[in-house]
């Protein structure tokens, strides 16, 4: 978000300055990634105290202060929690190694003797490159779904479900309003180990993931359910929202059912090609999904892991990256259920795709023998005002170098632009508080052109996103709410969305 002590990492104190500008924007909550001490191998996913804020960012005094300042502004705030596996700088995993195979410490994680001929225990292969196991001195391996530096722990053990239940608490009496979890769909692996036989894990979405070994197993909802009991006891407007990687939307509702997580991010969503057929395939299959177990969808289209969305939707033209991001923005806060942003998407931000090698920090890039640069490029910090980077950013340049021609997409170069990308999002953010036709409720389909999507949400507004070439005549209406787009003629252009107002008694049949 920003930097308040002038090394150039965001800090703290950077997120205390920009609480007025979230407000601004018209969000209702902050979402920070993981502030505990850890070597940052991976970025702070990599925990080596759960209790505690690294001094990079600040202290556990700052944090206090910030939950508090975020309560003063109208914000709620939700921290990482990380619990598939700790830092190899844990304790845990410190005494693990001291006390050597068959030890009450080692049975915190998970060790095994490996195969004959020197081999690991299985097959199975880490999310970053390589083989998920690493040899330690005695000779036996550990399991890292991720990087060597994050071993997996062992959910099988009373003794780590209760320090994570103690976690939550502590965090909770600070203040905090609900938890992402990080791998929710990772934390229980099948008890034999067996082979995959497979290595679907340079993939973002695996072919298929029923009855993976160490994915979405079904185990892992008892966690949920005494997880979902600790919120509770702090009153119900404690939440959790699951990051979890699974195969089908009906697998994604099993997260979210009435006794366990609140919601979970749509990363089918998130993966759709720009396509009107695919597009509405997967907002009926979520939506039907989750009301089966009755919990709200919700739409992201950008996060800390993937492409941001102005390079995908681009294919390589920013600009048509930007417009065709305008247009899912609209389309995204049409939708019922809840919205969750990345940092920078409101500026209109692309993937940074020339980062110089010396600077890639993303452990990817070492476990792929460079090959795959990992996902530096979309964590890139945000350009705030002036014409030379850091941009504002901080005093002491910033972590990952942003590009000179961030220089026009600065928050005060869009401030008061009318026509700006930051402009849309204030404007979409604060109507969709406002509209009573916006947030939760029903969804209906209108029909439309084959490259169009057109729903109406009651009362009275109607969405209309043009994913074809030609401009095509807008639906009747009242007038015209928002656009992402100019509408000459009275038509809505190719790449394009709008929200008009239409009399309330004029009513489409549910379909």
């Amino acid at each position: 978000m920003a930097d308040g002590s002038g090394d150039g990492i965001g800090d703290l104190a950077g997120i205390r300055a920009r609480l007025p500008y979230l407000r601004d924007l018209g969000v209702d909550a902050v979402w920070i990634t993981p502030w505990y001490p850890s070597p940052m191998a991976d970025g702070g996913y990599d925990v080596a105290d759960y209790r505690d804020i690294d001094p990079l960012f600040g202290t556990l005094a700052d944090a206090e202060a910030l939950i508090a300042e975020a309560h003063e502004h109208g914000l709620r705030l939700i921290v990482d929690v990380v619990p598939n596996h700790t830092s190899t700088r844990h304790r845990w995993f410190r005494e693990a190694l001291a006390a050597g195979p068959g030890s009450p410490e080692r049975q915190r994680y998970i060790f095994r003797p490996g195969k004959g001929s020197g081999a690991p225990p299985n097959d199975w292969r880490s999310v970053f490159g390589g083989p998920a196991w690493t040899r330690v001195a005695d000779g036996e391996w550990y399991l890292h779904l991720f990087d060597a530096s994050q071993p997996d722990l062992n959910w099988d053990l009373p003794e780590v479900r209760a320090e994570f239940e103690d976690v939550l608490r502590f965090w909770l009496d600070r203040g905090v309003d609900g938890f992402r979890i990080d791998v929710a769909h990772g934390l229980v692996k099948h008890p034999g180990l067996p082979d995959l036989g497979v290595d679907h894990e340079d993939l973002v979405k695996p072919p298929d993931r029923t009855n993976h070994p160490h994915w979405d197993r079904d185990e892992v909802h008892e966690i949920y359910r005494s997880w979902r009991r600790i919120t509770e006891s702090y009153g119900e407007d404690r939440i959790f929202v699951a990051e979890a990687w699974v195969s089908r939307p009906e697998r994604l509702a099993n997260y979210v059912r009435p006794d366990e997580l609140h919601t979970a991010f749509n990363f089918d969503f998130l993966r759709c090609a720009w396509d009107a057929g695919a597009l509405r395939a997967v907002i009926d299959s979520s939506i039907g999904a989750l009301r089966e177990v009755g919990a709200p969808a919700t739409w992201v289209l950008s996060n800390h892991d993937v492409v941001r969305h102005v390079t995908r939707y681009g294919k390589g033209d920013p600009e048509l990256g930007r417009r065709r991001a305008r247009a899912a923005l609209l389309l995204m806060h049409a939708l019922p259920g809840s919205v969750y942003h990345y940092q920078g998407e409101e500026l209109g931000l692309e993937e940074v795709e020339d980062l110089p090698e010396e600077v890639l920090q993303d452990p990817t890039w070492e476990r792929s023998g460079h090959t795959k640069r990992g996902r530096d490029g979309c964590r890139v910090p945000l350009p705030w005002e002036g014409t030379e980077p850091p941009f504002g950013f901080g005093t002491g340049g910033s972590w990952l170098p942003q590009p000179a021609h961030w220089r026009d997409l600065t928050v005060a170069a869009q401030l008061d632009d009318e026509g700006s990308m930051l402009s849309l999002y204030r404007r979409a953010l604060h109507l969709r508080r406002e509209h009573p036709a916006l947030g939760d409720g029903e969804l209906s389909w209108l029909d439309s052109p084959e490259d169009v999507l057109l729903f109406r949400r009651e009362p009275g507004l109607v969405c209309a996103v043009n994913l074809g070439d030609t401009p095509v005549p807008l639906p009747p209406h009242e007038k015209v709410l928002l656009s992402s787009e100019p509408l000459p003629d009275g038509k809505l252009p190719s790449d394009a969305a709008v929200w008009l107002g239409q009399p309330l008694a004029h009513r489409h049949p549910r379909r």
